[in-house]
């Protein structure tokens, strides 16, 4: 069996930007049309084809007169979620134990579901869907388009509505849960921790526990289960980092599933990345393989926001408005001396939303770089000219950086860490230097500062808007593995919470599309020309 630091790694694409990359997804299915983790919006040479981010099989015969609906039905099969009766085709349903018109958590009888005078009408229906794409975009041309034909056909795709169901799967008192947070750490852990216990309790759940330090927990004996309840998760929100700690990498898939045989584990809740989901996946396969009636349930956390198909993912609005106060000091040190540069370096491995976003929210920012967008530093399109053109009209610059941008400016190596995640260069540090050997050589005075607030952010406790988000997800994620889901992650898609599969989300990291309009925000916003 392979190790669990094996089974977590996804593809990643490389960190220079403008090359055609490579990633593992389903069989069958393209995976030579994307560019840095987007959608490729040019036509290809043979066919013209344009296709849409769930790339169609290769084989679509777009001159067949049935191509809509067999592509409709295939992307029906594939967002399809798993469910408990796949395995056990004669599980029993019991009423749901969860009614909001009694709001203390069930008693000893609760085979019956809460008393009512009268039916409940909080319950999500299974055949309830949300739209996945909203803009019918008329020609590939089109800002942002994402077309599925070289027409941009519309096709309507449609994914699981997320809630809870009026009939569950498992039986409250023969539930324990477990939870436990992986990879590094992201404002919010606390808050869809808290939730995820307390709406537990309110099925009527009594043994929850939290599993120690990620996926190592599961086998270290040193590190022992922690008990969860209302009581003890009632204040953790208040505060940054994550109750039950996290950790990269970990055992293998069958000593996790064996300990969750051990320990009578029938519904593990995962919070992490797109590395932590494909160990969730796996994790969800082999109790398949087990025939063991348990319910695995993602629920995505990725500071960079680079998990497919969502709105958006928790900590994200966070990070965004912690690194405000980082661009201001920069701003601050870079206006208030001769010829000034301020520099800030902020999350974003493979996507550069935090550095788009925050150059946008700030107004303060003069040039933003990120790994989608490929740009030179010297020569007369370069940045490092444009910074003497800022110096030379402005008096002053400050410069947003992605994590992951100009890899290609570094030496590389072949150094992993504990996820599999390729360890990326300090480019952050790297352009400071050249800026200041750049000004020098020319002659020009410049007094440059390098921020990285990176550890700052991460440890924040969730503002408003990410609390309710991580409040809805941690809800939502019980609600789904009582329904009978597992292998499934939650999202917030099109402002509505669903269910995806897990396969569907990890298959290569969201990024940012040097075509769309929120791009072409940013660069209207910063003013800074093409680097290239």
């Amino acid at each position: 069996m392979d190790t669990l630091s094996r089974a977590i790694t996804s593809p990643k694409p490389k960190q220079t930007v403008a090359t055609h990359k490579s990633y593992s997804r389903k069989p069958g299915f393209s995976n030579s049309n994307i560019i840095s983790g987007c959608l490729l919006r040019s036509k290809s040479s043979s066919s013209g084809r344009v296709w849409a981010s769930h790339a169609p099989p290769p084989n679509v015969d777009f001159s067949d007169p049935d191509w809509k609906s067999k592509f409709q039905k295939d992307f029906e099969a594939r967002f399809n979620i798993p469910h408990v009766t796949d395995v056990f085709p004669h599980a029993q349903s019991i009423p749901s134990t969860f009614c909001l018109r009694m709001r203390t958590p069930v008693s000893e009888d609760f085979a019956e579901g809460y008393p009512s005078d009268e039916k409940w009408h909080g319950y999500i229906n299974n055949n309830d869907r949300v739209l996945l794409k909203v803009i019918h975009y008329s020609t590939p041309t089109s800002a942002g388009a994402e077309c599925i034909d070289p027409d941009c056909t519309w096709v309507e795709q449609w994914v699981h509505r997320a809630g809870p169901r009026e009939n569950i799967y498992f039986k409250p008192e023969d539930v324990k849960a477990a939870i436990v947070t992986c990879g590094g750490l992201c404002p919010g852990l606390n808050d869809v921790i808290r939730h995820i216990v307390i709406t537990l309790e309110i099925y009527g759940v009594k043994k929850i526990v939290g599993i120690p330090f990620g996926y190592r927990g599961f086998a270290d004996r040193d590190l022992a289960e922690m008990l969860l309840s209302r009581k003890v998760v009632q204040n953790i929100h208040l505060s940054g980092g994550s109750l039950l700690g996290v950790s990269r990498g970990g055992p293998s898939i069958s000593d996790i599933v064996d300990h969750m045989e051990e320990k009578g584990i029938n519904m593990l809740f995962v919070l992490g990345g797109n590395g932590t989901h494909a160990g969730a996946d796996a994790i969800h396969n082999e109790c398949r393989k087990r025939r063991l009636k348990v319910a695995v349930v993602g629920v995505p956390k990725t500071i960079d926001n680079d998990i497919l198909l969502m709105d958006k993912t928790f900590g994200f609005d966070t990070a965004v408005e912690e690194a405000q106060r980082a661009i201001n000091s920069a701003y601050i040190e870079a206006h208030s001396a001769y010829h000034g540069i301020g520099i800030v370096k902020l999350m974003g491995r493979n996507s550069g939303f935090i550095a788009m976003h925050a150059s946008l929210a700030s107004g303060q920012i003069d040039i933003c770089l990120i790994p989608e967008v490929p740009f030179y530093l010297h020569g007369p399109h370069g940045v490092l000219s444009h910074l003497k053109y800022l110096i030379e009209t402005k008096g002053s610059a400050v410069v947003c950086v992605a994590e992951g941008a100009g890899q290609n400016f570094l030496q590389k190596t072949n150094a992993k860490d504990a996820s599999g995640n390729n360890v990326l260069g300090d480019f952050g540090v790297h352009i400071q230097q050249e800026t200041k050997k750049y000004f020098k050589e020319i002659g020009v005075p410049a007094d440059v500062k390098f921020i990285d607030p990176t550890y700052m952010i991460r440890a924040c406790r969730a503002n408003a808007s990410d609390g309710i988000l991580c409040t809805v997800l941690g809800q939502n994620a019980v609600h789904g593995a009582f329904a009978g889901y597992s292998g499934i992650t939650v999202g917030i898609c099109n402002t509505h919470y669903v269910y995806f599969p897990i396969p569907e989300v990890i298959s290569y990291p969201r990024a940012v599309d040097p075509n769309s309009r929120m791009w072409h925000r940013c660069l209207t916003s910063t003013g800074q020309p093409d680097f290239v």
